[in-house]
């Protein structure tokens, strides 16, 4: 026997009943009796050990262990080194992060022509591992409308999947599925984020956010404040025929087995350099819009930029994106130039420690896919006003009133609410 021994053993034995009560062969019959049981019991369930053989265990710090060394620390110093636990397991559950956020709306149409509405119109999860120091992956799952399937609203969509390396210089590489580097909401859309209960109309229809592409990307910020961004990946795929013809939402395949004929480039140079304000501009390439093999050409070049300023509770945002489309089917359908833009000015109070009141307005303009085949498209003034209240940080409740215009003069106004998170 490996840690009880055999006087150990008689010991217990002796002690537990008078020694006139046994002989000295029945003794050592139910010493080997015992013995025997300890033998079987340490064969199915492993060795007994004496409670003082086995140090005292550590108190566990809050912050989890971040490398394979802090993993065998952890075990050196806790006297784990016999534990069933496998290191690997508490290694993976270190090096990932789970995240998401998701957004509740309710709209009221004012002017009694529309529906009135509820939706919980996002919930989305972000799982994100790292592999390496240098090898990361990032991914971004959501479902849409809260209910998906034939017949129902929602859609679940693969919005983020890819592998993100760290190369020297402030320089990354990645490579997947992922954003494209476009606009202020594109690639930072969580609802705590941004003013109003909506996404402005503007980066909804003409850059349009959510954009995903699949492709290969690099980026670069320097210490000057200045950084690039610059992506080869699939392009859209722009209906000419339909309900939706020529608009450029309606180009997104949400790379679903989607056509690649003809890919894209997208590029963005970024400046930060001075405190609370930051700039960009950016543009996109892409040889056919229509991804078709047919003569017409139907070339499409987006060019755009950013401006944002905060001073104190003071904030500035400010966007501008323009399309330019060849092909004469475009042209004759009024779709072959398809711009907007906003202006957005807002203040914030911190109330307490935690939490926050602002207040917004926003003038947007955007024309697209104006042709007598779309029903949605057109000419439009945008006149937002609103209130965002933040009880703590990433959560907030929203409140805002929309009053636009199209070119025929008829008008539309909304009473839109909202709360939504993010973690």
């Amino acid at each position: 026997m490996k840690d009880l021994s055999r006087t150990t053993i008689a010991a217990l034995i002796t002690t537990s009943m008078p020694l006139s009560a046994l002989t000295m062969e029945e003794l050592a019959a139910r010493l080997e009796k015992l013995e025997n049981k300890v033998e079987a019991y340490e064969t199915k369930y492993g060795p007994l050990e004496s409670p003082s053989a086995r140090p005292a265990a550590k108190s566990i710090p809050a912050k989890a262990p971040s490398s394979d060394d802090d993993i065998d620390a952890l075990y050196d110093n806790r006297g784990f080194e016999d534990s069933t636990v496998d290191s690997s397991a508490l290694a993976w559950a270190a090096n990932t992060q789970i995240g998401g956020y998701g957004e509740l709306h309710f709209n009221r149409d004012l002017g009694g022509g529309g529906d009135n509405t509820v939706d919980f119109h996002r919930w989305v999860l972000f799982l994100n591992h790292s592999f390496s120091d240098r090898i990361k992956l990032y991914s971004e799952f959501e479902l849409e409308h809260s209910l998906a399937g034939d017949g129902a609203p929602g859609e679940v969509e693969l919005e983020q999947a890819y592998i993100d390396f760290t190369l020297d210089h402030g320089l990354n590489a990645k490579a997947g599925l992922f954003l494209l580097p476009l606009g202020l909401l594109n690639e930072t859309h969580e609802p705590d984020t941004f003013f109003g209960v909506e996404r402005n109309r503007v980066e909804s229809n003409i850059i349009p956010t959510t954009w995903w592409e699949a492709g290969v990307g690099a980026t670069q910020t320097l210490d000057n404040g200045l950084g690039w961004d610059l992506a080869i990946h699939s392009g859209l795929n722009l209906p000419t025929s339909g309900s939706n013809a020529f608009r450029i939402r309606s180009g997104r395949q949400k790379v679903a087995e989607a056509a690649a004929e003809d890919p894209a480039v997208t590029a963005r140079v970024r400046y930060n350099g001075v405190p609370g304000l930051s700039l960009s501009a950016f543009a996109q390439y892409q040889n056919d819009v229509t991804q078709t093999t047919s003569d017409e050409d139907n070339s499409a070049f987006l060019v755009g930029g950013t401006a944002v300023y905060q001073a104190g509770g003071f904030g500035l945002k400010a966007l501008i994106a323009s399309w330019n489309i060849d092909g004469q089917s475009f042209e004759d359908n009024g779709a072959d130039h398809q711009w907007g833009g906003y202006l957005e000015p807002s203040y914030t109070w911190t109330i307490g420690t935690d939490q926050r009141l602002g207040v917004f307005a926003r003038y947007s303009h955007y024309e697209y896919a104006r042709g007598i085949g779309n029903v949605g498209g057109g000419t439009f003034d945008q006149y937002d006003v609103g209130v965002n209240y933040w009880p703590i940080d990433n959560v907030v409740l929203k409140a805002d009133y929309s009053h636009i215009v199209d070119e025929d003069d008829e008008v539309e106004s909304l009473l839109n609410l909202g709360v939504g998170y993010s973690f």
